[in-house]
């Protein structure tokens, strides 16, 4: 059973979402019915509603407000998670299940801007989830000691181009630190949407950041996941980025066994990266489109992709320069994600061009 504590603290939450005039799938979807259903139940993590909700409950200006705390609460909150990534997948229903991984023929994705005119840089990264731990809120710290373990001896093995170093943030030299800053590699503790909800605990043990000498390749290990694998460089070469993303994702699954679930495809700590987890990105510069943001937006709504500012979310565009992504994650395979920005954006191109 669900302490007193926790209850108590669960009907505050409620009340003050209800109150509020919060825009979160969480409001949305949490009525008094599904709240009463769930609100006694508890995954074998000892996860509550509570964990799930709170940072929504926290921060009304969340656009999704829900995390899962461990891989189970996807099961056991269903009634709470299904509909709000139905919403934000684009209809994904309950009865819906994730195609098989499927990264599909490289070699038919090309370079978007050969000329380099309008792309700064391209970007693709997916997160991984390890099996057999839960995400950060429950996380202890030997777990997370034991997983930095893991994952920087897996790293360390990698070959070729994927060849580099493992940071520890732990004890990590003020040097190295200004480095990583300048590279813009390293990432800070959680911002108030993470630390609301419970994801910074024994900061930093467990942290780490890897990258290959060319720093074209990063993995961040247990930021908001347990692994984010990044792929980049300067320019338009989607195809080189995204080979480079695959074949490091392949070499890490063959010693570290990722979380999927045959439903929801892999398991990550929020659910709007479910499914293939895939985020492939471009900076560009569209000064002719940004006059029209109205167009900007038609076209990028029909390649669902997602325009955000320069420095990612809840950011401006700094000298007409945006971010833009694939937005659809479940519900089709890793190759179509891309794909899908891929078109969208030489579409994109193709009308700053023309105007």
């Amino acid at each position: 059973m669900v302490d007193a504590a926790t209850l108590e603290k669960l009907e505050a939450g409620f009340s003050k979402l209800q109150g509020s005039d919060s825009k979160s799938l969480l409001k949305k979807y949490l009525t008094r019915e599904v709240f009463d259903s769930l609100k006694n139940k508890k995954t074998s993590f000892g996860s509550t509603l509570l964990d799930c909700i709170q940072s929504g409950v926290e921060n009304l200006d969340s656009g999704v407000g829900i995390y899962a705390p461990d891989a189970e609460s996807y099961s056991v909150f269903a009634e709470l998670f299904d509909p709000i990534i139905e919403d934000y997948h684009n209809g994904f229903k309950k009865t819906d299940k994730h195609p098989p991984k499927n990264w599909g023929d490289v070699d038919t994705l090309g370079n978007l801007d050969p000329a380099g005119e309008f792309v700064v840089s391209t970007r693709v990264r997916c997160g991984r989830s390890l099996e057999g731990y839960p995400f950060n809120p429950c996380l202890t710290e030997s777990q997370y000691k034991e997983m930095e373990d893991k994952v920087s001896g897996t790293l360390s093995s990698l070959e070729g181009e994927l060849k580099g170093t493992f940071y520890p943030l732990t004890g990590m030299s003020k040097e190295t630190q200004q480095q990583l800053i300048d590279d813009h590699f390293l990432f800070k503790e959680g911002d108030r949407f993470l630390q609301a909800a419970n994801a910074c605990r024994f900061w930093p043990t467990g942290r780490g950041i890897y990258h290959n000498e060319n720093k074209t390749f990063l993995v961040w290990c247990n930021e908001e996941d347990h692994l984010r694998i990044i792929s980049m460089q300067m320019g338009g070469d989607l195809q080189q980025v995204y080979k480079r993303l695959v074949s490091a994702v392949n070499e890490i699954e063959k010693k570290i066994p990722f979380s999927h679930h045959d439903r929801l495809g892999f398991l990550t700590f929020c659910p709007t990266n479910l499914g293939t987890t895939v985020r492939a990105s471009v900076h560009i510069k569209l000064p002719k489109l940004a006059a029209d943001k109205k167009k900007l937006e038609e076209v990028a709504s029909k390649y669902h992709l997602q325009v955000r500012g320069t420095r990612g979310e809840h950011t401006e565009a700094e000298g007409g320069v945006y971010d833009i992504s694939n937005k659809r994650r479940m519900g089709l395979t890793e190759y179509d994600a891309v794909k899908e920005m891929y078109d969208g954006i030489a579409e994109l191109i193709k009308i700053e061009k023309s105007l």
